[in-house]
């Protein structure tokens, strides 16, 4: 089954040439398109895999209608102006495309997105709703008051496993256990400080690191 797509962009022009070029790729099925951002965050469910979505817009721009997309849903930012990326990935976006988009950068997009719905994931329920949450999306797992966390930029999930149990299932991707209650993936991590011993993840988020764990970290990090 093909990728559910939906298009945001204030420009109706704009819009129109990335749909064709979607539709071109024959790899997504266009689910909609929005040229107002309050009208896209109404219209976007949870059955769609990514957001094409500009970051210049009246009254709410592209991180504005991020920050209210249902988390497994996929952002790929779309912009005339180069300035926003590292605000971009600082919000988990799967991509950053500037226009006019090129089919190559496009085709990359699309390859992301086609590995990132492979890959491994896990699934929150709150009440009667359960989120899909992508773990390449995941900086760290925290245990605390009996349950335990997923965090995903500035959002975070509950998960039903223990920082145990997700250590012997994940350690292989790329996750260490830095406390008895956290488990922190090594490509978040920007530096580590003393003094008390912490790391500092790339949100600037700051963690707290056992004594007895400093040395093992540290050997990981660059080893």
């Amino acid at each position: 089954m093909k990728p559910r797509v939906f298009v945001v962009d204030d420009e109706e022009l704009a819009i129109k040439r990335l749909v064709r070029m979607l539709e071109a790729t024959e790899r997504v099925e266009i689910a909609g398109t929005a040229t107002d951002p309050r009208d896209a965050i109404a219209r976007i469910t949870d059955d769609i895999a990514a957001v094409f979505l500009d970051i210049s817009m009246p009254e709410v721009d592209g991180f504005g209608v991020a920050h209210r997309l249902p988390p497994s849903t996929l952002v790929i930012f779309t912009t005339a102006h180069d300035e926003h990326a590292l605000r971009a990935f600082e919000v988990n976006a799967l991509d950053y495309l500037v226009k006019p988009v090129r089919a190559d950068a496009l085709s990359r997009a699309l390859d992301k997105l086609a590995r990132r719905r492979g890959g491994p994931r896990l699934t929150s329920r709150v009440g009667d709703r359960t989120h899909v949450v992508e773990l390449d999306r995941i900086t760290h797992f925290q245990a605390e008051d009996k349950l335990t966390y997923a965090f995903a930029g500035a959002q975070s999930y509950v998960v039903d496993d223990t920082i145990a149990g997700l250590e012997e299932r994940h350690g292989a991707d790329g996750f260490f256990r830095i406390h008895r209650a956290t488990l922190v993936r090594l490509t978040a991590i920007a530096e580590m400080l003393a003094n008390p011993p912490r790391v500092r993840l790339r949100d600037g988020s700051e963690l707290p690191v056992a004594r007895d764990r400093m040395r093992a970290l540290k050997d990981v990090l660059t080893g």
